[in-house]
């Protein structure tokens, strides 16, 4: 076994794979950026090195040297697929702890991994054929498939820069798009084009190969929950295949594996139509660990890092296909720094960013947990936004929904916007609790898993912590001034009202007025509510019922959802739409990120939906389109600008738009987020 070993990667996978070191009494060696000075995998680490890219294999070959390493975890994303980090590695005297550089290289372009496994007998996706393919002949190939279509990068996966393409006029639009992200993505805009199966499966079988000839696959994962081509919700094993078609599947993997040299932990991905599950077909092969490994190793029992470990360092498998069961039922779920908004008609999920104010990860029976967060984290949008996952494991598929259902409840991460909350609700979709599964049902049910608005209590709550907040204030000399503290008290007269203006983002303002253990939200009638605090919680008591949150700053948190409730300011909101114009063409930032697109410049004219430019973060793009026939009157951003969430980006007036102030609608007041007013107010 090596003596130390280098971890080129970050997050969660990095502390995955220190674990197993840790436990083979294998030193490990981390490298950061000086962003992830302060990181987790940096603590956990033996030793770090400071890199300045986590993308150059220069410098990753550079610190396993300083390190004292004698070979290289490359984890998953970054350089993990990358045959040339490989070959460094091995010029460098390093061992990759990985497959051989020809097998990455040859299963890393889609065009040519698919040729070979077709050529071993496995079946694969209808599509183009060829590599380096034009816009224009990408599109031929297109018609002659037969639309929808999907465009896919010939050098990466991961559900990046992937065009599922329905109309055909959208065909030029979408291929520029897929080659941005690829490019930007893998450094390739190699693009090929695949029939799209309607309602498809996506179930992927685990091989694991050592250097003497030895092949097994250690079962399926059914990865169908998806949204924007990306995994969210991975189990093993699939309820659709039945032990004929697993077994059928899983000698197609080991042939796809061995047609391509293949050593050590890799999948073989394969579209599955679910009318059909014997009509499967290989989509492709990574050449890696894979983010949802966690379940395989919970229903086999077998630790795949140390088996890559093992292998890298020449050892043989010491069991066989005979030898390789599956125990009870596992469920991973990815816990990502986004937000999930419904706008026209769709869900967006959007790359979010803050610092980690509060965290609290779950546990218990059949509960794991692998995480790259740590309280004080900083998440930014240079990276991919995945932060943890959790997984559990049952002798059955409900009792591990059951208990992820459970763990995710108890997840807290205050300071940053995630999924939890939408993930929990995911797992009890009844389509989901029956395995009914496909690619498109997230897209298709996305706007009834949101949470429906926030509830009264959240805003409540974070009203009468602010009014206790207030009323505490800076005392002076231990003496603090009355006429300071806003009670409500005044000569003579019932007490007034303190008016907390409240706005949680993505959701319209709230007034909420507070006074002498009363809270009254809108025109709604007063409700008798108080909070009190229980160690790191705040229960709110509110006519006979007790809730509680968690809670940090300006965030409450319950069952997985979280809330910023932000003190908001109407007047300043007026002059904003004001300023935007009577049609309010104000656009503003949906997250924060860098503008990699601009197609216009002020002055000219729009027509509603029209792309005006595009902001990327995390990898990600998201277009921002014209809200109505206009003229852009103003652009308050350049190329290569970064952004900040609801920043103001551009400006488009409307043709018929009447000049001068208007009120937007979200009322007036004395320009302070909280103001004291009259009962009837």
């Amino acid at each position: 076994m090596f003596d130390t070993v280098l971890v080129a990667n970050r997050g969660e996978i990095a502390v995955r794979v220190l674990r197993t070191l840790r436990e083979l009494g294998v030193r490990s060696a981390a490298v950061f950026t000086a962003a992830d000075a302060g990181a987790r995998h940096v603590a956990e680490a033996d030793t770090a090195v400071r890199v300045d890219s986590y993308l150059s294999a220069g410098e990753l070959v550079r610190a396993a040297g300083a390190a004292g390493a004698q070979a290289v975890h490359p984890g998953y994303g970054f350089l993990a697929e990358n045959a040339g980090f490989a070959r460094a590695c091995a010029q460098a005297g390093l061992v990759f702890i990985g497959p051989p550089a020809e097998a990455i290289e040859l299963m890393g372009d889609k065009i040519r991994a698919k040729e070979t496994v077709r050529a071993a007998g496995v079946p694969v996706v209808p599509g183009s054929s060829g590599s380096g393919l034009s816009d224009a002949e990408l599109a031929e190939a297109a018609r002659a498939i037969g639309l929808p279509v999907l465009l896919k990068p010939s050098a990466g996966g991961g559900g990046k820069g992937m065009r599922l393409v329905r109309d055909e006029a959208m065909l030029a639009e979408e291929i520029a798009a897929a080659r941005r992200e690829a490019r930007g993505s893998f450094g390739d805009d190699t693009l090929l084009v695949e029939r799209w199966i309607e309602r498809p499966r996506h179930i992927e079988i685990q091989v694991l190969a050592d250097g003497h000839g030895n092949v097994v696959h250690l079962g399926e994962r059914e990865c169908s929950l998806q949204r924007r081509h990306q995994k969210v919700i991975e189990e093993a094993p699939s309820v659709l295949l039945d032990p004929a078609t697993r077994e059928a599947m899983g000698e197609a993997a080991v042939r796809a594996a061995r047609s391509c040299g293949y050593t050590g932990a890799g999948t073989v991905e394969f579209i599955v139509p679910g009318a059909d599950p014997g009509a499967y077909c290989f989509m492709e092969m990574n050449t890696r660990l894979q983010v949802e490994h966690p379940v395989t190793e919970l229903v086999t029992g077998i630790d795949l890092v140390a088996w890559q470990l093992r292998v890298a360092c020449g050892e043989r498998l010491d069991f066989g296909q005979q030898d390789v069961t599956l125990t009870g039922h596992a469920v991973e779920a990815r816990i990502c720094a986004e937000t999930a908004r419904a706008a026209e008609g769709r869900v967006d999920f959007l790359p979010s960013a803050g610092t980690v104010l509060r965290l609290v990860e779950p546990s218990g029976p059949g509960v794991r947990v692998d995480s790259g967060l740590a309280p004080g984290t900083e998440v930014g949008t240079a990276y991919d936004p995945m932060l943890a996952k959790v997984i559990a494991h049952g002798p059955d598929r409900a009792t591990a929904l059951r208990r992820l259902r459970a763990a995710l409840a108890g997840t807290v991460v205050l300071g940053v916007d995630t999924n939890t909350g939408f993930l929990r609700r995911l797992l009890a979709h009844p389509a989901v609790a029956a395995g009914e599964l496909d690619t498109g049902l997230i897209d298709r049910d996305a706007a009834g898993l949101l949470e429906a608005g926030v509830p009264d209590e959240v805003y409540e709550a974070a009203a009468l912590l602010r009014q206790e907040s207030l009323a505490a204030g800076p005392a002076r000399d231990g003496w603090t001034d009355p006429f300071s503290v806003p009670s409500g008290w005044r000569l003579g007269g019932e007490p007034a009202w303190t008016v907390h203006h409240l706005r949680v983002p993505g959701h319209d303002p709230v007034t909420v007025r507070v006074r002498d253990g009363q809270v009254r939200i809108g025109d709604a009638p007063p409700v008798a509510a108080r909070v009190s605090v229980d160690g790191e919680r705040v229960l709110l008591h509110r006519e006979g019922t007790v809730t509680a949150f968690h809670h940090a700053g300006e965030w409450l948190g319950r069952d997985g959802d979280v809330w910023w409730v932000r003190p908001y300011d109407p007047v300043a909101a007026a002059l904003r739409g004001a300023a935007a114009g009577a049609g309010g063409g104000a656009l503003t930032a949906p997250m924060p990120g860098t503008v990699t697109v601009l197609k216009v410049a002020k002055g000219d004219e729009v027509v509603a939906g029209q792309s005006l430019l595009v902001v990327e973060a995390m990898k990600m793009e998201h277009v921002i389109t014209a809200p109505h026939d206009g003229t852009v009157s103003e652009i308050d951003v350049t190329v290569g600008a970064a952004v900040a969430m609801d920043q103001v980006l551009a400006v488009v007036t409307p043709l018929a738009a009447e000049a001068g102030p208007h009120d937007d609608g979200s009322g007036v007041g004395a320009g302070n987020p909280v103001e004291p007013v009259g009962e009837g107010a």
